[in-house]
């Protein structure tokens, strides 16, 4: 995995949010989800500050709200799940406009939204401003099991290359005259979908036998050792120990 691979979700910087070692950031953005999860669901105005406190990052690492809200589009799913709680969820009725609805269903569907566009919002901060090959050193340096980190780290670095080897079977499909438009072509990509599962597991076992003919005993040797200062841990705690009183506020309050 060459140190120049970056992702769709990263965006270019010299901010001081780029500059933080990467383990100093997977700790704050897990604490930090950690903490809006704990939050009550009624303590409302304590989920507005978490998204300022958000907004704060994202304004010092210089990423744009459009960059950030794209990819927030991620998260459609549990809206449409959270949207339909007011409806499905039995309990004591309200009306709102005219519409009746589920008390503890709309406070379900408040808590999964403003928990879950939190959390993805903190995800999308971090993949913004740090790179993937990062990220596995971070995960390394916090001693994730090692076996985990290099499953990681091999599906980063192949899941460019298989994505690259649908797109030549695609542009093969299609420069014989093959467009997929129902039901009947759908045998035509099943077999594509099979052929290309028989081409990345025959190209896995021979990465093995190259590895493990250079001397691959399973562990990977470290090339970069991620280090971070007393400051750099301090400034990376700002965002989870804000969030930590903003917690025990909403709590008391």
């Amino acid at each position: 995995m060459g140190a120049g691979h970056a992702h769709k979700l990263y965006r270019h910087g010299h901010s001081p949010v780029h500059g933080l070692p990467p383990h100093t950031k997977l700790a704050a953005v897990l604490g930090f989800v950690v903490i809006v999860v704990s939050t009550p669901r009624e303590a409302v105005w304590a989920f507005g500050l978490y998204a300022a406190l958000l907004a704060a990052v994202a304004a010092v690492a210089r990423i744009p709200a459009g960059f950030l809200l794209k990819r927030l589009l991620i998260e459609i799913p549990f809206v449409a799940f959270a949207l339909l709680m007011p409806f499905v969820v039995p309990g004591e009725r309200t009306e709102v406009l005219g519409v009746s609805l589920s008390v503890p269903g709309l406070w379900g569907a408040w808590n999964v939204l403003a928990k879950g566009t939190l959390g993805v919002a903190a995800s999308v901060l971090l993949a913004s401003t740090t790179e993937l090959r990062a990220l596995v050193l971070g995960l390394q340096r916090l001693k994730l099991p090692p076996l985990l980190v290099q499953i990681a780290s091999f599906m980063i670095r192949y899941g460019d290359v298989i994505t690259d080897e649908m797109r030549r079977m695609s542009v093969a499909r299609r420069s014989r005259g093959f467009e997929a438009k129902g039901v009947r072509h759908w045998g035509v990509l099943a077999k594509s979908a099979g052929a290309l599962f028989i081409r990345s597991y025959e190209r896995g076992e021979r990465v093995h036998l190259a590895m493990v003919s250079r001397g691959y005993t399973g562990t990977m040797p470290v090339i970069d050792e991620a280090t971070a200062t007393r400051a750099q841990w301090a400034r990376a705690a700002a965002l989870p120990l804000s969030a930590l009183l903003i917690c025990l506020l909403g709590w008391t309050l």
